[in-house]
């Protein structure tokens, strides 16, 4: 009985130990680099709200967040680097809608909803159709009977298959009536490339991407999403406004995710710390200068909406018959 009771206080006493340890190490995060993956090629505006959201971080804790690009499959490389890492806080991602949607799209090895645990929101953003000047139009209006004239004639890009841009692209295709072509990039940057050289004629991008394409006159932008006009781009109408009403919800948000099993006490912190980022005036100023919305959402609050957007998503490509070979 001596031996029994002298094992179990050695175990117990253990036990603490190793719960001691593990509740100082999370107090102590974070104590090394942070690495934020995102999973679209350099250039875009997930890589811009990366570098936003870790500069923060950088400031506030004085260990360095490393923005990594890792590109591919429509985002599932770069998100299932993520899902695969190990689950202490050091390996996040930047996301956006596409986490709910690239799954419903592609056979994804990872369930967004069980195998990742979002951290938090900070920025709603809307997406604005731009166009290549050399198409004879001026507005949405005339951009949408060019199209008809062409059917398949003119081709939209996307910084990848089964992003929100592309689910966008094809919401336009169906509620307009018309027939375009879908290219799909590595990312935003390769496909501003080529809708500035005039290979691709339609894209929908990001204002925080497009402003200074836009107010430079190097694209043309006919409409934007949403109820509300951009702060950033005030002089663009809303799709409603320019007569084609359907595409308010065709948005997307950026927010910073973890692997599943990342200890609540740091999923706690990073949400905290980006709430606190959000009501920051220099952040909230940064933020709307680009186009972009500020918009906190925590952790729970994201997990509902990834669910909400799941649903929505499931409806939509089920209706407007989205395929990968379109």
């Amino acid at each position: 009985m001596k031996l029994s009771a002298t094992i179990a206080r050695l175990l117990i006493a253990g036990a603490l130990t190793a719960f001691a340890g593990c509740v100082a190490a999370q107090q102590a995060y974070p104590n090394k680099p942070i690495r934020i993956i995102t999973p679209f090629a350099p250039g875009g505006a997930n890589s811009l709200m990366a570098r936003l959201i870790g500069q923060k971080f950088t400031e506030s804790w004085g260990q360095p967040a490393i923005v990594e690009s890792i590109p591919g499959a429509g985002t599932i490389i770069g998100t299932d680097t993520v899902v695969k890492a190990a689950p202490d806080g050091y390996t996040l991602l930047l996301s956006g809608g596409n986490l709910a949607l690239t799954p419903l799209l592609f056979p994804a090895p990872y369930d967004p909803i069980k195998d990742l645990v979002p951290v938090a929101s900070f920025v709603r953003s809307e997406n604005v159709l731009v166009i290549n000047p050399s198409l004879p139009v001026n507005n949405l209006k005339e951009l949408i009977a060019y199209a008809k004239s062409k059917p398949g004639q003119l081709n939209y890009a996307t910084p990848g298959a089964g992003t929100t841009q592309h689910l966008a692209h094809e919401l336009f295709n169906m509620a307009a009536e018309i027939q375009t072509q879908h290219i799909p990039y590595k990312g935003a940057g390769p496909a501003l490339t080529d809708l500035l050289g005039g290979q691709v004629q339609l894209y929908f991008l990001t204002p925080a991407f497009g402003i200074p394409h836009i107010n430079s006159g190097k694209v043309k932008a006919m409409a934007i999403t949403g109820e509300t006009r951009s702060p950033g781009l005030p002089q663009v109408p809303t799709f409603t406004e320019a007569g084609l009403p359907g595409l308010n919800e065709a948005g997307t948000w950026f927010g910073v995710i973890a692997p599943a099993a990342t200890p609540k006490p740091i999923i706690d912190k990073l949400s905290t710390e980006i709430g606190k980022y959000v009501a920051m005036p220099d952040f909230r100023e940064t933020l709307i200068s680009q186009g972009m919305n500020p918009n906190y959402a925590n952790s729970g609050q994201l997990a509902a909406r990834l669910k909400g957007d799941h649903a929505r998503f499931t409806k939509i490509i089920k209706t407007a018959n989205i395929k990968m070979n379109n």
